[in-house]
């Protein structure tokens, strides 16, 4: 459900002097968004469609809302000069107060290589040439839905490869529970959990995070709940009885869920005497003897030890088999999530230990909270927004900053920062991605497609379709750099 907000005073303060002090004439500013680079080398793009919907889309500016900001604004900077109503009273007369703003961007769930314009937008209305760089504020904000896409996105990859290395072929439908996002708790709002949350479902299926799925169906028409969880445990059901009944607490679980998954977290007091005596003698018949898997769950201590000292009490204790690639596999009825110190350096190390100890990656699930959703921040991407190209009356201008910078030896060098010029297009060529002029290679279509224009979402993504682009977009990629070794 749409929340109403002020639209005129979600900018920085700075921003509300501009009119002022763009150059007399000015009728055009067009700017652009993209990731410059950061721990990826691409970004998948999710999470304007939110944004547009819940801020842009429709009438947001009234006349309550301009009595708002003038009396915000003018406290704000101690001055009446700066504030200048007449500009939102403009929209409003002139455009009911839909905003007069074309926006162009790649499908949601494309995934770009750095450096690649993501978006563009302009005024189309040359009295409002101030309002596009007045909602880079916002719009900029899609860095972190993106940025939350492309870590869960990357972590996939991971977890495909060793999967693909160690795990049986019959496991491999299972990889899309494999990470389940349990970072509500640690995200600096319900706003970031749905976002963060929807972002990680492009990926994954397994998530405790129900706002991911709540924001999937109101702004992306999700078919369905994608976000999808089991029966768990956690400490404070564990310890109700103390150490000393923790084997009873146990029994009550396998038994409240005597079919189906359940995860119990075993590590209270001590996860190996958890694993080797309760679960893997006491509870040993019961566990074996159910439809469905018992997942435990350690959640203290430096994850690669823990694990391999806990899968080597459990194979002794359940047994193993060997998969057709020749890797350790616990009974169906078993399994071991690691939810504590998780991030992507992590499971990079705990898949290649595994791998080197002859442990199959299907043994594992993962949970990751604040890592997933909430250890990024704009500059992971790299994301920048800014303006390549203005119109002063006739003149057309195309605008661009290209700093200099130090070295750590004292040497002049070309800023990373350098921004692009004129108006911009997206293609892609034989050899992949390319940001070039708006007329050049026109044999090729151009890959930003107009979302918004005038107030109004012309073009909406269905979560699904979103999944898809993704799959698509990964299956392309890995196309891209087969053909680059060979």
């Amino acid at each position: 459900m749409k929340t109403q907000h002020n639209i005129i005073l979600l900018a920085d303060a700075y921003k509300y002097s501009h009119h002022k002090l763009y150059y007399p004439g000015t009728t055009k500013v067009y700017s652009y968004l993209e990731s410059r680079g950061g721990q990826f080398d691409s970004t998948v793009f999710f999470g304007l469609q939110y944004f547009l919907k819940q801020y842009l889309e429709g009438q947001v500016i009234t006349q309550a809302k301009i009595e708002e900001a003038e009396s915000v604004m003018e406290q704000v900077f101690g001055r009446k000069d700066v504030f200048d109503r007449s500009k939102f009273e403009y929209i409003l007369n002139k455009h009911n107060g839909y905003l007069p703003v074309k926006i162009k961007a790649v499908s949601e769930g494309s995934i770009i290589p750095v450096n690649n314009v993501l978006m563009t937008i302009e005024n189309t209305d040359p009295e409002c040439f101030w309002l596009t760089n007045f909602l880079e504020t916002l719009l900029m904000q899609v860095w972190y839905p993106s940025t939350a896409a492309t870590l869960s996105h990357e972590i996939r990859k991971i977890v495909e490869y060793y999967f693909k290395e160690t795990a049986s072929e019959r496991s491999e439908n299972s990889i899309d529970f494999v990470l389940n996002d349990f970072g509500f708790r640690g995200v600096s709002s319900v706003e970031s959990a749905g976002l963060g949350g929807a972002a990680h479902l492009l990926n994954f299926s397994g998530s405790d995070n129900i706002a991911g799925s709540i924001l999937a169906k109101s702004y992306y028409k999700a078919k369905k709940i994608h976000g999808l969880s089991v029966p768990a445990t956690e400490h404070s059901i564990c310890t109700m009885l103390g150490e000393k009944g923790e084997l009873e607490i146990f029994k009550h679980v396998l038994k409240t869920f005597p079919t189906g998954i359940v995860a119990c977290v075993s590590d209270s007091y001590n996860i190996f005497k958890a694993c080797s005596e309760y679960w893997g003698e006491d509870l040993k018949d019961l566990v074996l003897s159910r439809e469905g898997t018992l997942v435990i769950r350690p959640d203290s201590g430096d994850p690669v030890f823990t694990l391999l000292k806990v899968f080597d009490i459990l194979f002794s204790k359940f047994g193993y088999s060997i998969n057709e690639k020749g890797y350790k596999v616990l009974p169906t009825q078993v399994r071991v999530l690691q939810g504590d110190g998780i991030n992507i350096d992590s499971i990079r190390m705990i898949y290649a230990v595994l791998k080197v100890n002859g442990i199959s990656a299907e043994n594992l699930l993962l949970g990751m909270g604040g890592a997933l959703l909430q250890k990024v921040d704009r500059d992971t991407q790299k994301f920048a927004f800014k303006c390549s190209y203005a119109e002063l009356g006739d003149t057309k201008v195309n605008v661009q900053k290209h700093p200099i910078e130090l070295d750590k030896h004292g040497t002049l060098i070309q800023s990373f920062k350098r921004s692009k010029a004129g108006r911009l297009k997206l293609v892609k060529a034989n050899d992949g991605y390319k940001t070039i002029a708006e007329n050049m290679m026109l044999e090729f279509q151009d890959q930003l497609e107009t979302v918004f224009i005038d107030g109004e979402l012309i073009k909406q993504f269905h979560f699904e379709d979103v999944k898809n682009n993704i799959v698509s977009a990964a299956h392309q990629e890995k196309e891209l750099e087969t053909q680059m070794v060979a």
